[in-house]
C-alpha cells in the first residue's frame, strides 16, 4: 500500500508525526530524522552483514515499547494519583529468521516479546496491578504487538525506594 492510497483521518483528536529516513544501497544503515526530536540510526550487527553503527530496527521497536509504556504509565499514574520514582525496563524478543529470509509461512516479525518493568515506589503491588491494567489498554505500541499476534510475557513488579 502506498502513502497516496491511504485516507488520513481528520479531527481535533488526530495527531500527526513525521519521520524522514535515508539509506544507501551499499549498507543496512538507515538514518531517521525526527525533526525537532533529533536523529536515530539503525543498522544490523557486523555478523549479520551490517556495519554495527546502531541498534537493529527490531531493537528500536523494543525501545519504542519501553518508551511508550513509560509515557503511558506517567500519564495514567497521574490520573490514578500513583506516586513513583522511576521504572526500570528490560525487553527481549525472539524472531524466526526464516520469515525475513523469504519463507512466507513464517511471520517475519516478533514471535515473542518479554517485558519486565520494575517500578520504584512506596505504592503496593495491588495498586500497581490496577494501574498497569489501564496502562496496557492505552499503550499504542503494546496494542500494535497484541494486534499482530505477538506472544507477550509482561511482568510488572514493585521495588521499594532505597
Amino acid at each position: 500500500m502506498t502513502a497516496a492510497a491511504v485516507t488520513e483521518p481528520t479531527g481535533e483528536f488526530i495527531r500527526r508525526r513525521l519521520v524522514s529516513a535515508s539509506t544507501t544501497g551499499a549498507t543496512m544503515r538507515t538514518v531517521m530524522d525526527y525533526a525537532e526530536a533529533g536523529v536515530q540510526v539503525t543498522d544490523e550487527p557486523v555478523a549479520a552483514g551490517g556495519g554495527g553503527s546502531g541498534p537493529t530496527p527490531l531493537q528500536s521497536v523494543l525501545g519504542a515499547l519501553c518508551g511508550c509504556e513509560s509515557v503511558t504509565f506517567r500519564r495514567t499514574a497521574s490520573e490514578f494519583e500513583f506516586d513513583y520514582e522511576r521504572i526500570d525496563f528490560e525487553a527481549a524478543c525472539t524472531i524466526d529468521i526464516r520469515g525475513r529470509s523469504g519463507d512466507r509461512s513464517v511471520r517475519p516479525h516478533f514471535q515473542t516479546v518479554r517485558l519486565s518493568a520494575t517500578v520504584v515506589t512506596h505504592e503496593s503491588q495491588e495498586s500497581l496491578d490496577r494501574l498497569v491494567e489501564e496502562v496496557e489498554a492505552r499503550c499504542p505500541v503494546m496494542n500494535l504487538m497484541k494486534d499482530a499476534g505477538v506472544r507477550l510475557d509482561v511482568r510488572w513488579a514493585v521495588a521499594p525506594p532505597s
